[in-house]
């Protein structure tokens, strides 16, 4: 289990501007991630160093949108102003995690614009509506040359810290004991959650310095 990305959900600029403005801050660019056709969205993805990445996300009028929950927690966060969706962890195996939640995974799939499909299963979405404190979990089929951490081969972004509304021991609950393996590599600050939980800031390192979003 291995911290994999983590979400932002443009507002009513839209995914451009959002990913744009983000970019400026990091001082890097996002490239065009393509089409969730399963999920009616559709992204801007920033490679990161450790194998991991940053995605902008914005929901599509499209009728998947609204019947999928990766759609509609998309819709809802954006329709709130935007901003910090969630996060993933990546696992090899996602069978004791469907067993633990008492659901099957879903597929998902996003087509480049260079024509080229990436695939997963995930699982944890409608945990991440209930409570946005908890990662969703993903499992990728695809190699690893392929991640979207790999689209760059000189990523000079590092996540250094997440600031979380929320609980420790229900998100290491949620991970299934496994919080001290999937999140070593970047620090996280809890704050007791005053209104809803979820991630309230990111820290990075970047070409600029340390920036926090």
């Amino acid at each position: 289990m291995k911290f994999d990305h983590l979400s932002f959900a443009c507002g009513p600029q839209g995914l451009a501007e959002t990913a744009d403005r983000l970019g400026q801050l990091l001082g890097a660019e996002f490239i065009d991630g393509g089409f969730h056709p399963r999920f009616g969205t559709r992204n801007r993805t920033l490679a990161m160093s450790g194998g991991t990445y940053l995605e902008v996300v914005e929901v599509l009028d499209h009728p998947a949108a609204d019947k999928v929950p990766f759609g509609q927690a998309v819709r809802a966060r954006s329709q709130a102003g935007g901003g910090w969706l969630g996060w993933a962890v990546r696992v090899d195996d996602l069978a004791p995690i469907e067993a633990r939640l008492g659901r099957a995974a879903v597929p998902g799939s996003r087509h480049l614009p260079t024509g080229e499909e990436l695939s997963w299963q995930q699982i944890g979405i409608k945990g991440l509506q209930a409570d946005p404190q908890l990662p969703f979990f993903i499992k990728w089929s695809v190699d690893r040359t392929s991640h979207p951490s790999q689209t760059e081969s000189d990523a000079t972004i590092t996540l250094t810290g997440l600031e979380i509304a929320g609980d420790p021991d229900r998100v290491d609950d949620w991970l299934g004991g496994q919080a001290g393996q999937a999140l070593t590599d970047f620090e996280i600050t809890w704050n007791a959650p005053n209104g809803q939980p979820g991630i309230l800031s990111a820290t990075f390192s970047t070409p600029n310095g340390s920036v926090r979003i």
